[in-house]
C-alpha cells in the first residue's frame, strides 16, 4: 500500500472545484507551498470555519452563519415580491444590480432527473408552503419571479415552479432574455434573438 502523498491530495481537493482543472490546481498549489503558505494556513483555517459554521437560512435557504440571513431579516425591503434562483452565487448576482427589493427563495440546485434531482430534493415542499394561506387572503407575497438559469435544467425547473404555483393563483413571471447591450445581431446565437423577439415589450 502506497503512502498517502499530501502534496497530490491538496491538488485534487483543490481540482474539485468548479473551473478548476488538474493543472490549474497544480499551480495554486505549488504558489501556496513555495511562496505563500501564511496564506494556505489561512485559507484552510477561514474553509474549515466555514463549514462549521455557515448552514442554510430558516427562510429563504441561502447560506449565511445566522438563523435568518441579513436580506430575510430587513423589514424594509417588498414584501410582496418573492425571486426563486437557484444558488446564492445568483442571489449576489441580483443584489449587486440593486434593482429588486424584494426577497428570495433560494433552491439549491435545479430538477435533472438524469442525476436523480426531483422537487424534493430543491426544496419544493417548503416553497409551496409559503402559499398554504393564499385562500384565506393571509398571503401578502403577490408576484413570484422565477429567475432560474436558461439551461435545459433551469428552464424545466421554471416551468414545474410555474405550475404549480400557478395552480394556487399566485401570479407568476419569469426574467426576460434578450440581446445583451452592446451586441451586434450578426454575432449573437439565434437561440437569444428568438427569446428577445418572443419576449420584446
Amino acid at each position: 500500500m502506497s503512502p498517502i502523498d499530501p502534496l497530490q491530495n491538496a491538488i485534487d481537493a483543490l481540482a474539485c472545484l468548479p473551473g478548476v482543472g488538474p493543472k490549474s490546481a497544480s499551480r495554486m498549489v505549488y504558489h501556496l507551498l513555495l511562496q505563500d503558505r501564511p496564506s494556505a494556513l489561512k485559507i484552510a483555517a477561514t474553509l474549515q470555519a466555514a463549514v462549521q459554521e455557515v448552514g442554510h437560512c430558516k427562510k429563504c435557504h441561502t447560506l449565511t452563519h445566522l438563523d435568518l440571513c441579513e436580506i430575510c431579516a430587513d423589514s424594509t425591503r417588498d414584501e410582496s415580491r418573492l425571486c426563486i434562483i437557484e444558488t446564492p452565487a445568483d442571489q449576489a448576482a441580483l443584489e449587486k444590480t440593486g434593482v429588486y427589493k424584494g426577497y428570495y427563495f433560494v433552491l439549491m440546485g435545479k430538477l435533472s432527473p438524469h442525476e436523480g434531482i426531483g422537487p424534493h430534493d430543491i426544496g419544493m415542499a417548503n416553497l409551496l408552503n409559503l402559499f398554504q394561506p393564499i385562500e384565506s387572503g393571509q398571503n401578502s407575497i403577490k408576484e413570484v419571479i422565477i429567475a432560474t438559469n436558461f439551461t435545459a435544467e433551469g428552464e424545466v425547473t421554471a416551468h414545474v415552479i410555474a405550475q404549480a404555483l400557478k395552480a394556487r393563483g399566485v401570479a407568476v413571471t419569469r426574467l426576460a432574455r434578450g440581446i445583451p447591450a452592446g451586441s451586434e445581431l450578426e454575432y449573437v446565437d439565434l437561440s437569444t434573438i428568438a427569446h428577445a423577439i418572443v419576449d420584446r415589450k
